[in-house]
């Protein structure tokens, strides 16, 4: 399964813990500003997309793709369809996350461009992962301190949690009301996610920030 890792410009403070996520045959899209973490993450560009208007182009010898500075979408979500339109399967989204909300929630919502595409996909920061539970279960090992649900999208149906300290069954989670928040894996266990209906964010916590 092609698998890509999708590279922004926000600030990446763990490095050694954004590594330990990456393997040999992940392809590397870099965007833009996301160069600056090149050096740090120890992985060269299979590709470099971006406007430069937050880094300058470095002329390497592997493809870029130059974009206008005018244009509908962001940098990382051009790279994102790019890939797609490449066949890639898998996507790993490093560098997107923190610094400016908008671009934070714009990135985000990626995830559900790839959920609707039918890909894997998981935002990965410093002291998280986020990714989608919407037609396939979601499993959360106890190796996350917390974790929790957010509705994104209107309202989620038939939400189940097992193996967690505060589960549900067949429940309903709306955009309103932001009930999944800070849930924790039953010790040696592994908490599990359904959504009958709609479609949820979840987000797998290491340790607090």
């Amino acid at each position: 399964m092609k698998k890509c890792v999708i590279v922004g410009g926000a600030d990446i403070r763990d490095y050694g813990r954004i590594r330990e996520l990456l393997t040999e045959e992940m392809v590397f899209i870099f965007c833009d500003s996301g160069l600056r973490h090149m050096e740090a993450l120890g992985r060269k560009p299979d590709l470099i997309v971006g406007d430069f208007d937050s880094h300058v182009n470095p002329h390497m010898d592997v493809e870029t793709i130059v974009l206008p500075h005018v244009k509908d979408d962001t940098d990382t979500v051009f790279a994102v369809k790019e890939a797609l339109r490449r066949g890639f399967e898998e996507f790993l989204l490093i560098g997107v996350v923190g610094g400016r909300l908008d671009h934070t929630l714009g990135n985000v919502a990626i995830l559900l461009m790839l959920d609707s595409a039918g890909k894997k996909a998981v935002i990965a920061d410093d002291f998280s992962d986020m990714e989608i539970v919407s037609r396939e279960r979601a499993l959360i090992p106890d190796r996350y301190s917390y974790f929790s649900l957010l509705n994104i999208t209107g309202t989620a149906k038939g939400v189940t949690i097992r193996n967690a300290l505060y589960p549900l069954s067949d429940a309903e989670i709306t955009c309103e009301y932001p009930i999944g928040v800070s849930n924790e894996v039953l010790p040696g266990k592994t908490a599990e996610v359904t959504v009958k209906e709609g479609r949820l964010l979840i987000i797998k916590v290491l340790k607090e920030g």
